[in-house]
């Protein structure tokens, strides 16, 4: 499976213009950024974690924003 990851989230610029780091990409800050919101509106008298589920959830939600970005 070839996933498109968005490229770097956060490049760092050695002096030659080259990409000295790249750190996550920008797939791994969408789907982070997801799972925050997510955790954050739960209900805590029903609390309900199932991590493989909710990980699925959130890298579809960031293939989805990579997706928009394209059109």
């Amino acid at each position: 499976m070839n996933t498109n990851t968005g490229g770097p989230a956060f490049p760092s610029h050695g002096s030659m213009g080259e990409v000295a780091q790249e750190g996550m990409t920008l797939r791994d800050y969408f789907a982070a950024k997801a799972l925050t919101g997510m955790m954050g509106s739960r209900n805590p008298n029903t609390p309900r974690f199932h991590p493989e589920d909710d990980a699925a959830y959130v890298y579809a939600v960031a293939d989805a924003m990579l997706k928009a970005r394209e059109a």
